[in-house]
């Protein structure tokens, strides 16, 4: 399949928030990465329903909500009402996750689990015909603008070959660190959504840096 991007907002300009959405909608990107913290499951805390949104309101593609939050099946049905398109739990936050997943479908939306760098990717054995996609933290969460962790590449690998073993028809997405510089090594290794934040928003030409990452070969 062809390469997905996610532009992730968390590394937008606020203060032009608008233009940065319709910059993304004028681009070859395929989804919004919307990043939400709670400064519980990690320090840092971005937005919560109300930017969700605003942002949905005039975004032109779908919405891959990724939840850094405890409980998060509190807000499921919230999100979905929000905008959510994609809904990503993290595995470290979720006892019953099965029913998570199932619970995020029933609402309509695509299911993700995400899953921290220090975790083996062999956990998502059990659940690899039950999400949609599954997340790969290639930086430890929380923070935009850090750098990626070699390792990842591996984790790809890893987790791809669980996925062709078990005749998954499951996702694979990177987020953290991802730029020109890595993005052939990760769809290389099975990735088929790449997460970029700075690599887009900091760049010179957003538009063209995006279709760079789409066509890399």
């Amino acid at each position: 399949m062809k390469l997905l991007i996610a532009p992730s907002v968390l590394s937008a300009n606020f203060l032009r928030l608008e233009d940065d959405i319709k910059l993304i909608n004028d681009s070859k990107a395929d989804l919004f990465h919307l990043d939400i913290m709670d400064g519980h499951f990690v320090p840092n805390i971005t937005f919560g329903f109300g930017i969700v949104k605003q942002i949905k309101k005039i975004a032109k593609k779908p919405l891959d909500v990724h939840l850094m939050i405890e409980k998060p099946d509190r807000y499921i049905d919230e999100f979905k009402k929000s905008g959510a398109d994609y809904l990503s739990v993290h595995y470290e936050t979720c006892p019953h996750l099965h029913r998570t997943i199932y619970t995020i479908k029933e609402s309509g939306m695509k299911a993700g689990v995400v899953i921290n760098p220090h975790n083996p990717v062999e956990l998502l054995s059990d659940i690899v015909n039950d999400a949609d996609y599954f997340l790969l933290m290639s930086v430890n969460p929380g923070f935009g603008g850090q750098s990626f962790i070699k390792q990842t590449i591996n984790r790809i690998e890893k987790l791809s070959n669980i996925i062709s073993a078990n005749n998954s028809k499951a996702l694979i997405e990177v987020d953290g660190g991802v730029g020109l510089n890595n993005a052939k090594q990760l769809a290389d290794a099975g990735a088929n959504i790449l997460v970029a934040g700075n690599s887009i928003f900091s760049a010179e030409n957003p538009i063209e840096t995006i279709a760079l990452l789409k066509d890399v070969k």
